[in-house]
């Protein structure tokens, strides 16, 4: 069994699109997160410097999405599991990135990846 850190929609407003009206405009992309991380140690010691830090990691994860703008989300999907994966020492992590605007027709248009430290390049 394999400790996780969850994180569910977070909102970044970000440009993101392959039309030229889409590269003028920031649209909301949905990101939701599964992290493998032992959670044993913080449990114990109730300190933040045992824990993976959400709260930065979602910040970071904001500065990332809105300093360049991104075509695909496989693009931005990629981009946050090999970033988190190497900045916050994330051995395994399941990614979701949705695009609300995406379909008129549809809720949202979604992928999803799964990467480890392993398939890092």
């Amino acid at each position: 069994m394999q400790d996780k850190v969850i994180i569910e929609g977070l909102e970044v407003d970000t440009v993101i699109g392959i039309y030229d009206w889409e590269k003028e405009i920031r649209q909301p992309l949905v990101i939701d997160l599964q992290m493998a991380w032992p959670n044993q140690a913080p449990a114990h010691s109730d300190n933040i410097e045992d824990a993976l830090d959400y709260e930065a990691l979602c910040n970071q994860i904001t500065s990332w999405l809105q300093a360049q703008p991104f075509a695909l989300i496989e693009r931005v999907a990629e981009h946050i599991a090999s970033q988190i994966i190497e900045q916050f020492s994330v051995s395994w992590l399941r990614v979701r990135v949705a695009k609300p605007t995406a379909i008129k027709q549809a809720r949202l248009v979604a992928v999803e990846i799964e990467r480890s430290v392993n398939d890092n390049i």
